[in-house]
């Protein structure tokens, strides 16, 4: 019952982090990667053992590419670009190289066309806004049976409510990463929120089917349960269940973030986010305001 007794706390909280959230997307904005800006995309490799990622970037900063570094396999770079013409890709390959000093191996340099980015963008956000869709239309068939006090269809409106704090919290951390670390979002990075999404639902779920059925025991025992209590209650019976999976996953990308490729960083760093606050959003946002919208129907 402490969650709920205390949800106002809970609710500050998280409006405080939204707007914190908010306050970097206005003012910094996300730093768009090549996939949907559009630019030249170079992977290379040095047989004879790549040189640090602090001189190849040296050595293209007199270029002006805005050249992005990443390693990738053992003695490899891709390196993302502006869109470059055959003269500045010369130079490229030149300037990574050190001149001809360093034996290079080109894997591919490709140019993805600003026409190709921005169908990227549209279509990162057709898939996002489908799968809330689909989440809020499965809810409410899930919960149909459960019409008092609180109607099913609230049920897809309050885990919406839930979703969008767990996307707005990533997306405002790498606004913040974006313009202090240089972080760029990618289809990758579309696709750590959709999984976000779908971790997110699956924990609230969890805790509302529990309501279903504490709901249901306390109608047939005619116990007259306060709905407030059997939300608690629900909680408090979920919560290890909930920590204990998010933590085991938490755990997992730690390790890829911290020992895994290059390449995934970005990747685990955003679903490392997302997961956080779905849990928490789950457990100490989303089953409380089943409790609020029924005080609001009271009166």
């Amino acid at each position: 019952m402490f969650i709920v007794t205390h949800r106002k706390f809970f609710y500050i909280l998280s409006c405080l982090v939204i707007a914190a959230s908010v306050a970097a997307l206005a003012l910094w904005g996300l730093k768009p990667g090549i996939d949907f800006k559009g630019g030249s995309l170079f992977e290379v490799t040095y047989p004879d053992g790549k040189p640090e990622k602090a001189l190849v970037e040296e050595a293209l900063k007199p270029l002006e590419v805005d050249a992005s570094v990443r390693p990738t396999k053992e003695q490899s770079y891709i390196i993302r670009m502006k869109d470059l013409t055959e003269t500045e890709q010369g130079a490229v390959r030149d300037a990574v190289s050190f001149k001809g000093t360093k034996k290079i191996v080109e894997e591919r340099f490709d140019t993805i066309g600003p026409l190709l980015g921005k169908e990227a963008v549209g279509k990162s956000f057709v898939a996002i806004a489908l799968v809330i869709l689909c989440i809020v239309l499965f809810i409410t068939f899930a919960f149909r049976r459960v019409s008092l006090p609180v109607a099913s269809w609230k049920y897809g409106i309050i885990t919406v409510v839930a979703l969008l704090h767990d996307v707005l919290v990533p997306i405002g951390a790498f606004a913040f990463f974006g313009h202090y670390a240089g972080y760029e979002v990618d289809t990758l990075f579309v696709t750590a929120l959709l999984v976000v999404l779908g971790f997110s639902v699956h924990d609230t779920i969890v805790v509302f089917d529990r309501v279903r059925e504490n709901l249901k025991v306390s109608h047939e025992v005619r116990d007259r349960k306060d709905f407030s209590t059997i939300v608690g209650d629900s909680i408090q019976q979920t919560f290890v269940r909930s920590i204990n999976t998010s933590l085991t996953t938490v755990l997992a990308l730690l390790v890829l973030y911290f020992i895994g490729p290059e390449i995934t960083k970005h990747f685990s760093l955003a679903l490392l986010i997302g997961i956080i606050a779905g849990t928490y959003s789950s457990i100490f946002i989303g089953s409380p305001l089943l409790v609020t919208v029924e005080k609001w129907q009271k009166k």
